[in-house]
């Protein structure tokens, strides 16, 4: 299929979305919705999700007065995609934004279009990474640094409260796109970590280099929680705490490797937490299986309106209601590497216990220009030297470099995915489960695979 194939074809699916304010009842909810977006925030290392090395109090603090959700996953592990996603319901293909710094198609319809429907206000401050602003056309709140690659990042939050208090009878939206802790990690504090006391995850080359920058990157996740714990007391500042649900987002994983631009779930899975004035299950953890797809639908339903059908996200409210403990049966995703590297596209689903990665052009090396650059976090190449003398790092560096056609996990056992199961033949029935839904979910989607992943004019 070719590319002016796949266009029409997605346009055709999204056209429901046409003559959007018809589909809704006129319904005015006063329940208001705060989103917190973290920028390539590692969940592992918040204090709620048995992180070790920074502490987070005002995030933990929100996990306790709400659910936190331990299998929420991002379908693209860049900003782009993953913030069209949650903004649209839409999965990458048919949002169009299956590349990083990709447009939406224009003629798709965001959440300001969906909640504006029901009478909110729907403002952003912070990062936005989502274009043409006739999809998102959020209304711009003033407080928070927008740009992800700046070195400073001050803020206040004086803009949100205004937003928040203009209109007493008006129910309102608001997105707060943090930049921490994206890459260059040049706020905060790094000399409160001692780089020799840190615990690495796993899968990483252990070196001093690793360790230092790691640091900085945990002073960005401290700084980070200090703008949840001022945007909450914002909230009660405005008098809008009792009847304001907050949401916080970590988006996708860290520009470590493994995680960001990856489709393993240092990546893929992020941390995410609901509080509600209605207290839905405070305090409790949910298993249930969730992506960025979904968020959109759980608002509109939760706003009072009714969920379009074009949407590709399911309504989790239930879950959140107590109605339900399960959401899920499959979690999907995609990667297409240009222009982040040379084209790698990869595929992957799962399911309670297994996922699968399929690498389509595995015959070649993985490369991805940020990270394996030449800019301040320049620590890949100190993997690549010590990998010259020392096996566990030539482990390390060979697996992100080199991977096999299919990548299998048992994600219960091996939550890290160390330990790829594809050449085990017991496992082969499993694996051709696996493929057989993700084939049928990316005919689905117009999605053809490799044929995505191309060198074009940027």
């Amino acid at each position: 299929m070719n590319q002016t194939r796949i266009v029409v074809s997605a346009l055709a699916c999204i056209s429901p979305l046409l003559g959007l304010a018809g589909q809704f009842k006129e319904k005015v909810s006063r329940r208001n919705i705060v989103v917190i977006i973290a920028d390539d925030l590692a969940r592992n290392e918040l204090g709620c999700y048995g992180g070790k090395n920074v502490r987070t109090p005002n995030i933990d603090r929100l996990a306790q007065e709400g659910v936190r959700f331990d299998r929420m996953f991002s379908s693209t592990t860049m900003s782009f995609p993953t913030r069209a996603s949650l903004y649209t319901g839409l999965y990458p293909v048919r949002n169009g934004v299956y590349k990083n710094h990709q447009s939406t198609r224009p003629n798709v319809k965001s959440v300001v279009h969906y909640l504006g429907a029901l009478g909110y206000r729907v403002g952003l401050t912070g990062k936005t990474h989502v274009r043409p602003e006739s999809v998102y056309p959020f209304e711009s709140v003033e407080g928070f640094e927008p740009n992800c690659v700046s070195r400073k990042a001050d803020y206040h939050t004086a803009g949100i409260v205004e937003f928040m208090t203009r209109e007493a009878s008006q129910p309102f939206c608001l997105f707060v796109g943090s930049t921490h802790p994206h890459a260059p990690w040049t706020v905060g504090d790094p000399s409160k970590f001692n780089p020799a006391g840190v615990v690495l995850p796993p899968h990483f080359v252990d070196n001093r280099e690793t360790r230092i920058a790691f640091t900085r990157y945990l002073a960005e996740i401290e700084e980070l929680d200090r703008q949840v714990g001022d945007i909450l007391q914002a909230i009660r500042e405005a008098d809008k705490e009792k009847e304001t649900m907050v949401i916080f987002s970590g988006e996708q994983g860290p520009q470590f490797p493994g995680g960001k631009w990856t489709s393993w779930d240092y990546g893929q899975k992020s941390g995410f937490i609901i509080r509600t004035p209605e207290n839905y299950l405070a305090g409790t953890v949910s298993n249930a299986l969730l992506q960025y797809e979904d968020l959109l639908p759980t608002l509109i339903g939760y706003a009072g309106g009714k969920v379009p059908g074009a949407l590709e996200g399911k309504s989790f409210l239930p879950l959140l209601e107590g109605k339900k403990s399960t959401h899920r049966k499959w979690v999907y995703g995609i990667h297409n590497n240009f222009p982040e590297g040379r084209p790698y596209p990869i595929r992957s689903i799962r399911n309670d216990q297994y996922k699968l990665i399929v690498n389509f052009l595995h015959e070649t090396n993985y490369h991805e220009k940020h990270l394996m650059g030449t800019g301040k976090e320049n620590y890949w190449n100190t993997w690549v030297r010590d990998a010259g003398s020392n096996p566990v790092a030539q482990k390390w560096v060979g697996r992100f470099l080199t991977r096999p056609r299919y990548e299998l996990y048992d994600t219960e056992k091996d939550p890290w995915e160390l330990n790829n199961l594809a050449a085990d033949p017991a496992l082969l029935p499993v694996i051709r489960k696996l493929e057989k839904e993700l084939r049928a979910w990316m005919k689905w989607q117009g999605d053809p695979g490799e044929a995505l992943d191309v060198v074009t004019a940027e």
